[in-house]
């Protein structure tokens, strides 16, 4: 690079450097983060607290935004759009007046007045030599750099063209180069902001499916488990029942024998006083007596063996109780194999609305529910 930045002369006193440090520190405060110069009024203001040129807040808008209505036109947009400031990346969603909804900064606006003010009258008072730094050309003394070369990419100054090793390369004027590049600048800072801004945009709009995937997957795990749990409930009642048809049985079974117990023991007592008493009539000395107890424990016998001949027995095989079977071997296997359907082929969303024209439709889970 054949150029240096010369001091200006040494006239300055140290008040009036401080003052010009002071001066400089006020404007990189007054910089646009868009455009890179000294805010143009208005200026808003964000919520973030960061200030835009009204003008490049809404070109970054209207990149971002590109269908959106402009102001004062007769059909506005029903809902705001967002905005992501530049320097912090926090984002403000606007009503329907997009950037001219946002607050100016008049305080900002009014230090630009005195600003300006200050440095014009800076510039009046200082000398001519000393309202503007030079870049000057190392190989050519005293010459400005005014030209910028397009061949080297490089700024130069007039005797370099004429004389000096850009004679043969492609110049143009290095204001017109200055303004373009800051130009191409501007606008490519535009549209990084706006590309930002998209994909900030996919990034939220993932997270949002991210959320989206969560709930419904919890949703359905909730609905799973309510599903499953009807199966528990229904296959308990069902047990319930069977269960209670093997106690009925059984009872019923118990009854009918312990009453023919019952009714045996109490012939078997009736047999042994019979015995008893045909026992002590053997032992009677006097023969009337004798006979008249003899006849008497015969008449009871031929009752005795009456009643037995007649006894009531439990027929055989009484005691199966094997016809309480049940196979669950093919359900088995169908609960084994529960699995998902599809949402389409059940009319479901994850919304858990049905769908009007499949909701008539059974789910293979419902299906195995009602099995």
């Amino acid at each position: 690079m054949n150029f240096a930045l010369r001091p200006p002369s040494a006239g300055n006193s140290g008040s009036g450097a401080g003052r010009g440090a002071t001066m400089e520190n006020l404007e990189k405060q007054l910089i646009c983060p868009v455009c890179l110069e000294m805010f143009s009024k208005p200026v808003v203001i964000l919520p973030c607290q960061h200030n835009l040129c009204r003008k490049c807040a809404n070109d970054i808008f209207q990149s971002a935004n590109p269908l959106w209505q402009s102001r004062g036109s007769s059909s506005t947009a029903s809902s705001g759009a967002r905005f992501r400031c530049p320097s912090c990346r926090h984002e403000v969603v606007l009503d329907r007046h997009g950037v001219y909804s946002l607050q100016r900064n008049l305080l900002v606006e009014n230090i630009l007045d005195i600003y300006r003010q200050q440095e014009s009258s800076r510039l009046v008072s200082m000398k001519p030599e000393q309202q503007q730094q030079q870049l000057l050309c190392e190989e050519h003394e005293e010459e400005k750099i005014n030209i910028y070369c397009l061949s080297c990419e490089t700024p130069t100054c007039s005797m370099c063209k004429v004389f000096g090793k850009h004679r043969d390369c492609d110049v143009a004027p290095l204001a017109s180069v200055y303004m373009r590049q800051k130009t191409e600048l501007s606008d490519g800072i535009a549209m990084l902001v706006a590309g930002n801004d998209h994909v900030q945009a996919v990034i939220t709009q993932m997270e949002e499916i991210c959320r989206t995937v969560e709930e419904n997957s919890q949703r359905r795990r909730e609905q799973l488990a309510d599903c499953l749990d009807g199966l528990v409930a229904v296959l308990d009642e069902r047990k319930q029942e069977l269960v209670g048809l093997i106690a009925r049985e059984q009872d019923d079974k118990l009854k009918r024998v312990r009453c023919l117990i019952g009714r045996h023991s109490d012939q078997l007592e009736a047999a042994v006083t019979l015995v008893e008493s045909a026992i002590r009539s053997i032992g009677e000395p006097h023969m009337p007596l004798f006979i008249q107890v003899a006849l008497c424990v015969c008449a009871g016998r031929m009752a005795v063996t009456a009643r037995a001949s007649a006894m009531e027995r439990p027929e055989l095989g009484y005691e199966d109780m094997s016809h309480f079977v049940i196979d669950t071997d093919e359900l088995a296997d169908m609960l084994r194999n529960i699995d998902f359907s599809s949402a389409a082929h059940r009319g479901v969303g994850d919304d858990g609305e049905e769908d009007p024209e499949e909701g008539e439709e059974e789910s293979e889970l419902d299906f195995c529910l009602r099995f």
